[in-house]
């Protein structure tokens, strides 16, 4: 005995698309209800967040490689780092409106080759014993970084360990580039 079945392709068609866009709709509502509509746990009124997080358990170490692009991340987005510690080295560098505690762990970073253009850009430092460094002096640090004010909002390396250095041999940065994340994760 064989049953004889004919199925019209285009009405099959139909009415596969037809479940197919019922599925994701009922995905896509569940979705919405989940992230806008249902309380989790003890919430009083819904909410729906992000947060970036950083681990401000662990030291991270800003090499010359990653010196700018991590400058640029950490003064773009204060909050998100506030917290974290970092070592890195640089020469000590000082502005004539500096308080005596305060100096900038400083890089050179190259502007142009042709001929050879520099700008001095690092991290504004805190450390009770500053005085103790002279200015060009190469140190290398290890702090905490913090919210202050330095004419507006500024991240400040609170210094938790300082020793002198020797200078690099290769003692410049470049200028950021595109490819850092201007997220928390960067470090």
């Amino acid at each position: 005995m064989f049953i004889n079945l004919k199925i019209n392709s285009n009405r099959f068609i139909k009415f596969a698309f037809l479940v197919m866009l019922l599925i994701i709709l009922i995905i896509f509502s569940v979705g919405v209800y989940k992230i806008f509509f249902k309380k989790s746990g003890n919430e009083e009124k819904d909410t729906f967040t992000l947060k970036d997080t950083i681990d401000t358990n662990q030291v991270f170490n800003i090499s010359k490689d990653n010196y700018t692009n991590i400058l640029q991340a950490v003064h773009n987005n204060i909050d998100a780092y506030v917290g974290c510690k970092v070592h890195f080295s640089g020469y000590v560098y000082r502005l004539l409106d500096f308080s005596p505690t305060q100096f900038v762990l400083a890089r050179d970073m190259i502007v142009s080759e042709n001929p050879l253009q520099s700008l001095v850009v690092g991290f504004l430092c805190e450390y009770k014993k500053a005085e103790e460094f002279k200015d060009g002096e190469w140190v290398d640090v290890t702090g905490v970084i913090e919210k202050s004010d330095y004419y507006g909002e500024i991240a400040i390396i609170n210094v938790t360990n300082i020793v002198k250095c020797e200078e690099p041999e290769n003692k410049y940065v470049s200028t950021p580039d595109e490819t850092y994340i201007p997220t928390s994760n960067l470090l």
